[in-house]
């Protein structure tokens, strides 16, 4: 059965991330806010809660989640020849609204769908979910709410959608931000960084970091897939 808890309480908040570690340690869903909107999240090296992920949603393999960190210390452990200006970029807007689509080392356990040998990466700019992923590693995140429809602004929301597919909510009580941007997701897998979707940070802010950015939304290098990661939380 699923349970929820309002995380602006110290008692609950406590109580919450020790049930959420522990589903989420066994495989199952856990919902969680992050500075967008809530997502939805599996262990990132666990290809079986990877699959419930995505079946809970109604998607398939064709469009992989990406991975939540709790810092940028995290990037070399998943990512493979990391650009200099890609981590300019990671140190300036990390933690933050900014996804790092990065060749995946070779060696990971894991299977997040189909990749096409890449990983999209990013620190969330939201204390509790930082706090979560530091206890648990990277999670598989994808925004909480059912293929089709519109992600969900609030965990109770979520619940409607995901029911009982998730062990554990948990609730910020922030406002709902239904109208908050997503981050904007850079590919560092070509000979230029190349900018896939724009969101709360525009072109103008990167490339004051990575003066070698390529603005162009249609780019067609190895990680073109991961331009299909629309509905990430952020």
């Amino acid at each position: 059965m699923s349970s929820r808890y309002d995380c602006s309480d110290p008692a609950q908040r406590a109580a919450g991330l020790r049930h959420a570690r522990d589903a989420l340690a066994r495989g199952e869903l856990v919902v969680l806010p992050t500075d967008t909107v809530p997502g939805v999240a599996a262990d990132a090296f666990s290809a079986g809660a990877v699959a419930g992920l995505l079946a809970a949603k109604g998607r398939g393999r064709s469009m992989p989640p990406p991975v939540l960190v709790p810092d940028g210390r995290t990037l070399d452990g998943l990512a493979l020849d990391v650009p200099a200006q890609a981590r300019a970029l990671a140190e300036r807007f990390w933690p933050g609204a900014l996804t790092l689509v990065c060749r995946a080392q070779p060696s990971l356990a894991w299977d997040l769908g189909d990749t096409g040998g890449t990983v999209a990466v990013r620190v969330p700019d939201h204390d509790l979910a930082r706090e979560l992923l530091a206890q648990t590693g990277p999670l598989a995140v994808s925004s909480a709410n059912r293929t089709g429809r519109p992600p969900a602004a609030t965990a109770a929301a979520a619940q409607e959608q995901l029911g009982e597919s998730v062990a554990v909510y948990l609730d910020d009580g922030a406002p709902p931000r239904p109208d908050a941007p997503p981050s904007t997701i850079v590919d560092a897998t070509g000979p230029r960084l190349a900018v896939l979707r724009v969101g709360a940070l525009d072109v103008a802010e990167l490339a004051r970091v990575a003066p070698d950015l390529a603005p162009d939304l249609a780019h067609d290098g190895p990680s073109s897939e991961a331009a299909g990661r629309e509905d990430q939380p952020g």
